[in-house]
């Protein structure tokens, strides 16, 4: 059996192809059992945030699967293959759980060393264990990610003066406009970030924000939240 991750992130593709791929926490399941229903899938896991969506596979074929991991994400959200494959990295064997190791690690963030992501492939692993695409090579890989990034995150001073990346955003719009006080703030999307962004805003002062997001039931509902 083979790993093998096929993605995309804040490096390779703009933020609205991003969006277009992403898959939304409250229906993970559907898209974990499609996955998986092929042939050339064993296990799978889907690492789905605002800045990188990555599928995680075991397969038997690396070509094939690899193949076949591509066509799951041009056929689930309807983007043809020619136009989403050159935003697309991959990975295989050793460098799969390399390039997972620094993701959990903060390596790969755009904040270096930010720590919502390793929160966030926890979920993502969690979720596929929940619906039972993750198995034996699936459970020791990403016990050993998570040992890992504990291990650096408590050897090294990653973490040190590490902050998000929506507190780094409001910070940096405050040195722009002085204070935050009574202005009227648009945040794009509505995930785990636009969250976090929106929290670190109200408290900064501003008055009243507009979300813009691709669907408008996410929108609402973040908006319940506050």
């Amino acid at each position: 059996m083979n790993l093998i991750i096929v993605g995309l992130s804040h490096k390779t593709a703009p933020v609205d192809i991003r969006e277009r791929l992403s898959f939304p926490a409250q229906t993970i399941g559907e898209p974990l059992n499609r996955l998986c229903a092929s042939y050339e899938i064993n296990e799978g896991v889907i690492i789905s945030t605002c800045n990188r969506v990555e599928v995680f596979a075991v397969t038997r074929d690396i070509e094939k699967g690899l193949w076949q991991v591509k066509k799951f994400l041009s056929d689930y959200h309807n983007i043809p293959l020619e136009g989403l494959d050159e935003h697309l990295y991959t990975y295989t064997s050793e460098d799969a759980v390399k390039h997972l190791f620094r993701v959990c690690s903060g390596l790969d963030s755009m904040v270096i060393g930010e720590p919502q992501i390793l929160g966030q492939v926890k979920d993502a692993y969690g979720y596929a264990l929940q619906h039972k695409t993750a198995g034996v090579i699936m459970n020791k890989l990403f016990h050993k990610a998570f040992s890992v990034a504990k291990r650096i995150r408590t050897e090294t001073k990653i973490g040190s003066s590490a902050v998000s990346i929506s507190y780094a955003a409001v910070e940096l719009a405050k040195k722009i406009f002085g204070t935050l006080e009574g202005k009227i703030a648009m945040l794009i999307g509505a995930g785990e970030m636009a969250e976090l962004a929106a929290r670190h805003l109200l408290s900064n002062g501003v008055r009243e924000i507009l979300v813009a997001n691709r669907t408008y039931e996410r929108a609402i509902e973040m908006a319940k939240g506050f």
